[in-house]
């Protein structure tokens, strides 16, 4: 007896720690071998992932463990730095107006435009892109490209989409 345990017991939790080693030490070049592929899969699509490989060799792991054996590795995918700008601010005092084309589908062009504005990221600064896009044929009606989020580029991208429409004969409202 060594410290009220067993010469047995001593070695059964040697080998136990053993196996627990080897097992993680498998469970990590299953990892690697996907991650080679998918170097930003994160750790619970790895786990998903890995789940038929992890039945087949008879392996129980569950979340909170993989993610403390990918800790012990440093093999933790952190999550990236948001590089761009904001450009939508949905938490704000003005009117929220109903969405009133849920539901719509379209059957033809004209019948439904969209518009969306985006930012491109230039060497020191960013240009933002307003575009009108036809949601029937998924053409893109009318674009501006602006140095500033004001609503002159969208403005003019919808001017240059009624423009282009031969369905829009009276511009005079718009100014155009």
């Amino acid at each position: 007896m060594l410290l009220g345990y067993s010469r047995q017991s001593y070695y059964q939790g040697i080998k136990f720690i053993q196996q627990k080693a080897y097992g993680a030490d498998i469970v990590i070049n299953e990892v690697l071998r996907y991650r080679k592929y998918q170097k930003r899969l994160g750790t619970r699509k790895l786990l998903h992932e890995m789940q038929g490989f992890l039945e087949a060799h008879n392996f129980q792991i569950g979340r909170d463990a993989m993610f403390n054996l990918l800790a012990e590795r440093g093999m933790l995918i952190t999550k990236r730095k948001r590089r761009g700008c904001i450009t939508t601010l949905s938490k704000h005092r003005f009117k929220k107006h109903p969405n009133i084309i849920k539901g719509f589908i379209p059957i033809a062009p004209n019948q439904l435009w969209v518009s969306d504005i985006t930012y491109i990221h230039l060497s020191d600064d960013f240009a933002y892109l307003s575009l009108i896009t036809d949601a029937y044929s998924h053409k893109i009606v009318g674009f501006y490209l602006s140095e500033d989020l004001s609503a002159k580029g969208p403005l003019k991208a919808l001017k240059m989409a009624l423009t282009g429409n031969p369905d829009c004969k009276n511009l005079k409202e718009l100014g155009a």
